[in-house]
């Protein structure tokens, strides 16, 4: 019973990881693409608190309940799919810490705008390029990590 529990708790927050963050990716590229800077700051202020309520959330219980999972289940966790997933989850924390702050940034800049009337500055543009490109890399990660979940491929 306690290894269904673990389970389902450890899938919930990876489902919530990737939910969120594909969620969090598409409603602010599209208020990006309107170019209103107001509807950007409004986007960006819903966006960074659902990155704190429900990312950040997932991001502390998923190590808690994998460990706990792999324990119960009697793996070990050098086991090479568990090692790589950890690898990933560590490549995906270096990309998502610098993304909230980037997220933090646009929120700044478009409210900034949007109280003056004036345009977006450039360096909302530069920060917006890099937190797509950052996203990438970041997803990719993630959706790596939910196929060793399921495959527990021998890798080495």
């Amino acid at each position: 019973m306690l290894y269904l529990v673990l389970k389902y708790l450890h899938v919930i927050g990876a489902s919530v990881l990737l939910g969120t963050g594909a969620g969090i990716a598409f409603f602010l590229l599209l208020a990006h693409r309107t170019g209103n800077a107001a509807t950007i700051a409004a986007v960006a202020r819903i966006v960074v608190i659902a990155d704190f309520v429900f990312t950040a959330t997932a991001v502390v219980a998923q190590p808690i309940t994998g460990v706990a999972l792999a324990w119960n289940a009697g793996y070990s966790l050098t086991e090479s799919w568990i090692v790589l997933s950890i690898v990933l989850y560590l490549i995906t924390g270096a990309f998502w810490l610098p993304v909230v702050w980037m997220q933090m940034e646009m929120r700044r800049l478009a409210t900034e705008a949007a109280t003056k009337g004036t345009a977006l500055p450039a360096r909302y543009f530069t920060l917006f390029r890099l937190w797509f490109i950052f996203g990438f890399p970041a997803f990719g990660a993630v959706a790596a990590i939910f196929w060793l979940m399921i495959a527990r491929p021998a890798i080495w």
